[in-house]
């Protein structure tokens, strides 16, 4: 088929002949499917990049009556789908690398957390409380010293050593 008889196969499926559009694909899906999988290198790729053209022709047969060069037109059709599924591709690959990084940092996270909570029950009990109210509670050591009934150069004192121990409780510290 020429030129003219693919031109006349276009206007047949603008006008919304399903028969005509069945034979544009056997006159140009092996072509097209063998250009797709050398753009993709993957088979399933291929027929999907294929599959997604002529799926696009039958939701706006009108657009293909304005089409001067069918082939060139179907293989630009192609190369665009093979661009879409590429453009998913890695945006999937990304979220999915970003949603691992998620679950390895928040693993790595749930750990050191779980590791502090077990260096804080090995301080002492003054130095543990001293430490679960200036972090937890946000105060100062004037506020602790209030509340614990004690200088706050104590309070200072209790949280400073208590820093020290957790330091090498977590073997972060090199203390001489």
């Amino acid at each position: 088929m020429d030129d003219a008889g693919v031109k006349l196969l276009l206007a047949k499926i603008a006008a919304g002949c399903d028969v005509s559009l069945a034979e544009l694909y056997d006159r140009f899906a092996a072509r097209l499917y063998r250009f797709a999988l050398g753009l993709t290198g993957r088979s399933a790729d291929a027929e999907d990049a294929v599959a997604e053209v002529f799926l696009a022709l039958t939701r706006r047969p009108a657009s293909l009556s304005a089409v001067e060069r069918p082939a060139a037109y179907l293989a630009a059709s192609v190369r665009n789908a093979v661009g879409r599924q590429i453009a998913r591709r890695e945006k999937d690959r990304s979220a999915t690398e970003q949603l691992l990084t998620q679950k390895t940092e928040t693993a790595a996270d749930d750990e050191r957390s779980e590791r502090l909570r077990d260096a804080l029950v090995r301080l002492p009990d003054a130095q543990r409380e001293v430490v679960a109210m200036k972090i937890y509670a946000q105060l100062t050591f004037a506020e602790i010293a209030d509340v614990l009934k004690l200088s706050a150069n104590t309070a200072a004192s209790r949280y400073r050593y208590a820093l020290e121990k957790l330091r090498d409780i977590l073997g972060e510290g090199n203390h001489e």
